[in-house]
């Protein structure tokens, strides 16, 4: 689970030829402006959002459109320079720092602006305000394997003092600030069981739905063995997960990855404190294959595109390779 990533980087480029520089940019870096909600929407980590406005603006509220720029700040800037495009002033904006919390985003911003003696204000109002030697911030209740929208951050903190030693501090203390927001975290067990013994692409399913939708922290794994029957043992791969997500959720969510259409591809099981979740508590539905069919869907809704893509190739390969 990741509970705590950089933002993009911001740059504003000040200059009396505009036109003249937003065709240079589009063409160096092969984009296209957008409109600016939508630009800080897609961004990812490292990214960089850049902006082309007159000389003489000096807020740093970015304009309605931009460019976004799959590199980070120094090689944007330093291709800016050595392109000699018409620019009078660079200012680049302060560090931005997502932090995910489950609930409580008020008490968590209050936290973090005593602790390192900042001011809880909006994200917009942290971005004007803050300088380039600062740190903002913000506080998302939205998992960070995925874009965030500017709507989706809940407020923000403004740090007058550089980002790593911020970032190295925050590194320490978010997993007690999230302890003390949410101190009853559920303890899962989970038991993937395959009959024909895939365990290595069954697991590595598993986990790529844990990690892309944050289920929460693996914090042991490892093999063991299961009584379905008086008698008889199998071999099973288990997982401890700690997770602020309700156990029913994630025994849903698995529920998507057990089949492929009608074929089982493995078994998945859920236990909270020793006792296993039935898929009967899951809802009403009439039987196995509908309550996958319904989690699949929704697995599909929230899964990144690459995670579906990575699972469909596994997905066909186990298929073939079935025995039945």
């Amino acid at each position: 689970m990741r509970f705590m990533r950089f933002g993009p980087s911001i740059i504003f480029l000040r200059t009396a030829h505009p036109e003249a520089v937003k065709k240079a940019i589009g063409e160096i870096f092969s984009v296209g402006e957008i409109p600016t909600e939508e630009a800080i929407r897609e961004s990812s980590e490292f990214e960089t959002l850049l902006f082309v406005t007159d000389e003489w603006i000096k807020k740093t509220l970015p304009p309605r459109t931009g460019f976004l720029i799959k590199h980070g700040a120094a090689h944007v800037i330093s291709t800016v320079i050595n392109r000699n495009l018409p620019v009078e002033r660079v200012h680049v904006e302060s560090t931005l720092i997502f932090l995910r919390v489950p609930e409580k985003v008020d008490e968590a911003l209050r936290f973090i602006a005593e602790k390192y003696g900042g001011e809880v204000m909006s994200l917009r109002d942290a971005l004007d305000e803050g300088e380039a030697s600062d740190t903002v911030i913000g506080i998302t209740k939205k998992r960070l394997s995925g874009p965030i929208g500017p709507e989706e951050i809940e407020g923000a903190v403004l740090i007058r003092r550089g980002f790593l030693q911020v970032y190295r501090e925050l590194s320490t203390d978010a997993p007690l600030l999230l302890f003390k927001l949410l101190p009853e975290w559920n303890e899962l067990t989970i038991k993937v069981y395959d009959t024909e013994k895939r365990y290595e692409e069954n697991i590595a399913r598993l986990m790529m739905v844990i990690e892309d939708l944050d289920l929460g922290f693996v914090v042991g794994e490892g093999w063991d063995w299961d009584y379905p029957r008086p008698l008889m043992r199998v071999p099973v791969y288990k997982l401890k997960l700690l997770s602020w997500e309700k156990p029913e959720r994630v025994k849903f969510l698995l529920k998507g990855i057990e089949y492929h259409s009608y074929k089982r591809l493995c078994d998945i099981d859920v236990f909270v404190e020793g006792k296993k979740i039935p898929w009967t508590s899951l809802g009403k539905y009439d039987s196995k294959f509908e309550l996958a069919k319904a989690a699949r869907e929704e697995l599909e809704k929230h899964l990144s595109g690459d995670v579906l893509k990575k699972l469909g190739e596994i997905e066909e390969k186990l298929v073939r390779e079935s025995k039945d």
